[in-house]
């Protein structure tokens, strides 16, 4: 298992409860959760374009354009605007899968133990 290493710092990321895997577009990147706070600050006075991917909001997300896919590829509500919507909503879905894939995979799940 090869190490999962921050796009800020530079370090190994050791938890998965550490890492954020955050999007620019075509680009996927992992972070310390920490870092992602401070890659966040100093993009903020342009445009917040960094989003994370992982995380109770990212798997809510990835649900939702689970299901609008799945009805936009097979009912006809929408004819084939429908369609071409289904497509698009497909982007975040690979992104998100590819990270998990990635990043998420190689960053080992350390339990507490009692």
């Amino acid at each position: 298992m090869s190490s999962v290493y921050c796009r800020y710092c530079y370090k190994d990321i050791k938890k998965r409860d550490e890492l954020v895997t955050a999007t620019n577009y075509l680009r996927i990147r992992p972070y310390h959760y920490r870092c992602f706070g401070e890659v966040e600050q100093e993009t903020i006075a342009t445009v917040r374009s960094w989003k994370p991917m992982n995380g109770p909001m990212g798997n809510i997300t990835f649900a939702i354009l689970l299901i609008f896919v799945g009805v936009m590829a097979l009912t006809n509500i929408f004819g084939e605007v429908g369609n071409l919507l289904g497509a698009l909503a497909l982007y975040p879905l690979i992104l998100r899968v590819l990270s998990f894939f990635l990043y998420e995979l190689r960053v080992p799940v350390q339990r507490d133990e009692r």
